[in-house]
């Protein structure tokens, strides 16, 4: 017959058995270096303006993945396909019949390695034209673009696992 304590001990050994945890180590891919190419947004009204939301974006991404760097790692290439800007003065809220729309970026990440495609994400970043701030300032176009860029290099990032 099983006395009480043994009774006792072993549920208390049971029980704690149970709470024992293992930490979640997520690992995000790992990446070597991050190339980034707009030259479709060039013939798309962005000209020269291009050049600069690449470098913008290759930035945004080192300080995204900044803990998923390391030394002969895959390539992380992403092509930016689109950028939308919708017409946006002031407050319009959705369906009020202001026709204001959201802001769009449509891009390909790819992880490249030794000339082999190991992973392929498109992303399409969305927000609302406020992202940008007050619509009459004269530098809300940029900060709406530098707006995409982050949301876009944040879903790049949650892509590969970072």
């Amino acid at each position: 017959m099983t006395s009480r304590r043994a009774f006792l001990t072993g549920s208390a050994a049971l029980a704690a058995g149970g709470l024992v945890s293992f930490g979640a180590e997520a690992q995000g891919a790992a990446i070597g270096a991050i190339r980034v190419d707009a030259s479709r947004i060039g013939p798309q009204g962005w000209g020269e303006r291009s050049v600069r939301i690449a470098r913008t974006l290759e930035q945004e991404l080192a300080r995204q993945l900044g803990a998923q760097r390391q030394r002969g790692g895959p390539t992380l290439y992403v092509t930016i396909q689109g950028v939308w800007l919708a017409s946006y003065a002031g407050s319009g809220m959705a369906g009020d019949g202001s026709g204001s729309g959201n802001d769009n970026m449509d891009s390909l990440a790819e992880l490249i390695d030794r000339g082999r495609v190991l992973a392929s994400y498109p992303i399409r970043s969305t927000l609302h034209p406020s992202s940008g701030g007050a619509w009459y300032r004269p530098d809300s176009d940029q900060r709406r673009v530098a707006a995409l860029l982050e949301n876009n290099a944040l879903w790049i990032k949650r892509y590969l696992g970072g």
